[in-house]
């Protein structure tokens, strides 16, 4: 299964290796890894440099290392929780600007709700619609469902991007979603205007969808993007001036 390590780079030639395998599909979830007596042999590497690839695997979420008797090295399923993560840190660490994040949602966020013009069925119609009925309830109910409001946007985008069928949207956009709440408690004042513009620009997109317009559910959504970005700026300039 695995080579001689190359010992100029016997470390990460370790990580490498056990990565490609998992990632190729020649080890599969669940599988447990060779006995690390079986592992130091295949590579020619000491134990403590088995250990810490094996260290880096599990940080890297590929794999989960148990103790005991039926303990060992186990291969995890690949999700996009690891992606999460990453973009987790750039948000915390505010590496991660407010226009970097605008001009990567205009982009995707464009092109998966134009795709979705053209492939939406009727069942993904009534699904929208059924959506935007929930965040229409939340909206009457005030800013005291701010929160809420803001959970059936997600996923009405996140419905959007599953109408495409492109599992690299979804994965991205999954991501974004399951982090950008951080953004909008930072820089998003909680006001019922605000909602009401976000509940227009939603319920014009799904319109844009269920007609099959293309083009206009590319702007709308683009659209959107800017003027929420926007507001968020705002609020950061201000703090900047305090």
């Amino acid at each position: 299964m695995f080579q001689q390590a190359k010992q100029n780079r016997i470390f990460q030639d370790v990580i490498n290796q056990i990565q490609e395998a998992i990632l190729q599909g020649r080890l599969k979830a669940g599988d447990k890894l060779p006995a690390e007596r079986e592992l130091k042999e295949m590579f020619h590497t000491s134990r403590g440099t088995l250990r810490e690839a094996l260290r880096v695997l599990e940080q890297k979420g590929l794999i989960t290392i148990k103790t005991g008797v039926r303990g060992g090295a186990f291969v995890k399923a690949v999700s996009t929780h690891q992606v999460s993560e990453s973009l987790d840190l750039l948000i915390r660490y505010q590496k991660l600007s407010l226009e970097d994040l605008a001009e990567f949602r205009e982009g995707v966020e464009g092109m998966v709700t134009s795709l979705a013009a053209g492939r939406a069925k009727k069942k993904d119609i009534e699904h929208l619609k059924y959506l935007l009925k929930q965040a229409k309830i939340h909206l009457d109910e005030g800013v005291s469902h701010w929160d809420d409001f803001i959970s059936i946007d997600n996923a009405l985008h996140m419905a959007l991007a599953h109408i495409t069928g492109n599992l690299m949207y979804q994965s991205v956009l999954q991501t974004v979603h399951d982090n950008i709440n951080k953004y909008y408690d930072k820089f998003l004042t909680k006001e019922e205007e605000i909602m009401r513009e976000n509940y227009r620009d939603l319920c014009g997109i799904v319109e844009a969808v269920e007609d099959g317009q293309a083009a206009k559910a590319r702007r709308l959504a683009q659209d959107h993007v800017n003027r929420f970005n926007r507001f968020m700026q705002e609020k950061e300039q201000q703090h900047g001036k305090l």
